[in-house]
């Protein structure tokens, strides 16, 4: 019998968590977190998953101090593991993380791929290491980003790959026949973790640059903002240009860029 200790959280937790409970791994115990009250939580929850199932599971333990088995997983954790835990793992510690490695290494890997323009990213399945989302690349698909698509659009998309990668790696992984290839990491570039304020919009950008960063942070994640005003959603237009910053016209909200090109401002809140 194959274990695995996981640790797990957010959507993509839960469908790996399922695929490992599918394919008959016997796991002794999950490591989750709790709920943020102050987070808007969109995403299942591992712990009831586990609770389903009959499995083990610890919110936010204050130790790490875990039973040994043949995998370690992490899947969406928000924290590195460090390498005591890494070795706890006999045939290996892996991790599922939202990007095309080496590309999008660190945290918020879908956020900062919507961000930067890009028009694809994927899932991959890899060997953890000390050094974050530097392991060996068991398998990764890629998914495409349309121009007016959200992270968190992206983001279903990213987990319903990491599901199918996992899916298609486990067994070769159980049996030892997975081959392991090493990332360049010269090719790839690290990004950190995003906070609320990192959503505020800087008018003096193109229109493009805005427009990826609403949809980078678009509900459910904080949303981008400019002084009052909530924008939730742009369309990039080829309107002329009258003025700077965001402003109203028949009802439409519109907004002037940098480069003197136009977003329509397709959902504004604006802040009492």
């Amino acid at each position: 019998m194959t274990t695995a200790v996981v640790f797990a959280y957010s959507e993509v937790g839960v469908r790996c968590l399922q695929v490992l409970i599918d394919a008959g791994i016997q796991i002794p115990l999950v490591i989750t977190h709790q709920d943020n009250p102050w987070e808007k939580i969109w995403f299942s929850s591992v712990s009831a998953l586990a609770s389903k199932h009959k499995i083990s599971f610890l919110e936010d333990p204050q130790t790490l101090e875990i039973p040994e088995a043949d995998f370690v997983f992490s899947f969406y954790y928000r924290r590195m593991l460090p390498a005591d835990i890494l070795r706890k793992g006999r045939k290996g510690a892996f991790n599922m993380h939202g990007s095309l490695l080496p590309k999008y290494r660190g945290r918020a890997p879908v956020n900062w791929a919507v961000l930067m323009g890009e028009t694809e990213t994927g899932a991959t399945l890899h060997e953890m290491v000390e050094k974050p989302d530097a392991g060996r690349i068991v398998d990764q698909e890629r998914v495409s980003i349309g121009p007016d698509e959200t992270a968190a659009e992206v983001f279903k998309k990213v987990t319903d790959t990491a599901e199918k990668v996992l899916r298609r790696s486990i067994k070769n992984l159980v049996s030892g026949k997975a081959t392991l290839q090493p990332q360049d990491l010269s090719k790839g570039s690290y990004f950190g973790a995003r906070k609320p304020e990192d959503g505020r919009i800087d008018w003096s950008k193109s229109a493009r640059e805005i427009h990826n960063l609403v949809r980078a942070v678009a509900p459910p994640f904080p949303g981008a903002f400019s002084g009052k005003l909530k924008v939730n959603r742009t369309a990039m237009t080829s309107l002329p240009f009258s003025r700077s910053g965001p402003y109203q016209e028949g009802g439409d909200w519109f907004a002037g860029c940098g480069d003197n090109k136009v977003l329509r401002l397709l959902e504004v809140e604006e802040k009492k």
